[in-house]
């Protein structure tokens, strides 16, 4: 899709998508994507020389090589959704091996799924496509259910599979948050050591995040916060879902209760309303874009055009806000493979497009 499919597919009400203007942090502040930016970034960091030509084999992989930005499919709702309920929409993808071909077709920078999933295809595909291996999932078959993130393999075992990166969830504001931020610290401290790229699902969880009719587990303020705890521990890459609204500090804080800190001018300085502007919040807490922000793609509602939109506007809303891609999932391979590739060659559009430029 070129520029005027774009903004014609979103509409006249996704106008102010091409036209806004940040006004919060200018983006001369922000460290973007582009072809050099392991150069000009990471390259100054820690990272070793082998975690370096691993994170630019991704960048260099896919249609989007060599611009800065990141096209992923993830696919590791086998375990947290239930293979059958991802899977019913079409049944090729409980074979590991179309799952793979679908990142490839598809044009993507990597493929982000399981232990199983990649270890099965391992020898025919690790050195086609950068493995992303999944090391922490919420499993829902323990009655009744309970969300917590556990390990379901080792740091070795993703590098011996040829794993370039490896991925996991942290559930910040949860009661075993404190575990699982220890349990991810070291597996991504041991995944440095071996050279291996690291990113971070940096998801909220918490019943008391819902208040008053409002889901404050995609509010700007708290998922920031959550990026940032992402970097501190050192992810290179930051997964976390579009923002929706803010003011979870806010709504969390009361006479009877405090919550956290927070400052007025995170909801006036830093962040308006705008879904831009948003978005550029959580770009803030990823260090100013030193880890790259990649949002997801959400849920499918299994209309094919619907999903298209929705994955094109957030594409556009994390694009101009400073971030770096997308990992869409559901939208893709609860599709034909015709229909997925066509999803995520739309969402790379996005970021090949010129005439979308940072805000």
């Amino acid at each position: 899709m070129n520029y005027e499919e774009i903004k014609t597919l979103l509409g006249k009400g996704n106008e102010s998508l091409f036209t806004h203007a940040c006004k919060t942090v200018d983006k001369k502040n922000l460290h973007l994507p582009s072809p050099d930016f392991i150069d000009n970034i990471v390259a100054g960091s820690n990272r070793n020389i082998q975690t370096l030509r691993n994170l630019q084999q991704i960048y260099n992989t896919g249609r989007l090589a060599e611009t800065g930005y990141l096209s992923i499919l993830p696919v590791d709702q086998g375990i947290e959704h239930s293979a059958g309920a991802s899977f019913a929409p079409n049944p090729i993808y409980f074979d590991p091996e179309n799952i793979v071909k679908l990142a490839i077709e598809g044009g993507c920078n990597a493929v982000a799924t399981t232990f199983g999933v990649l270890g099965a295809v391992a020898r025919k595909y690790a050195h086609k496509i950068p493995f992303l291996v999944k090391l922490n999932h919420n499993e829902l078959l323990t009655y009744p259910n309970k969300f917590d993130q556990i390990m379901f393999g080792s740091v070795r075992d993703a590098w011996n599979l040829g794993a370039t990166a490896v991925g996991a969830t942290i559930y910040f504001g949860s009661a075993e948050s404190d575990r699982q931020i220890i349990e991810v610290s070291r597996a991504f401290e041991e995944a440095h050591q071996l050279g291996m790229v690291t990113v971070l699902w940096c998801y909220l969880r918490n019943n008391a995040f819902k208040k008053d009719g409002v889901d404050y587990h995609v509010a700007a303020d708290l998922t920031g916060q959550a990026n940032h705890l992402g970097v501190t521990i050192q992810a290179d890459i930051i997964k976390q879902k579009l923002p929706e609204n803010n003011g979870g500090y806010l709504a969390l804080n009361t006479k009877e209760q405090s919550f956290g800190k927070f400052d007025k001018r995170m909801y006036s300085n830093l962040a308006t309303s705008h879904p831009i502007d948003l978005c550029r919040y959580q770009v803030l807490n990823c260090f100013m874009g030193r880890s790259g922000l990649i949002n997801s793609g959400g849920a499918s509602e299994g209309n094919k055009q619907r999903d298209l939109e929705e994955a094109i506007r957030t594409a556009v809303i994390n694009k101009r806000a400073g971030g770096m891609g997308m990992i869409s999932g559901r939208k893709s391979f609860q599709k034909s493979m015709k229909d997925g590739i066509a999803l995520l060659n739309g969402i790379q559009d996005v970021y090949l497009e010129k005439k979308i430029t940072v805000a």
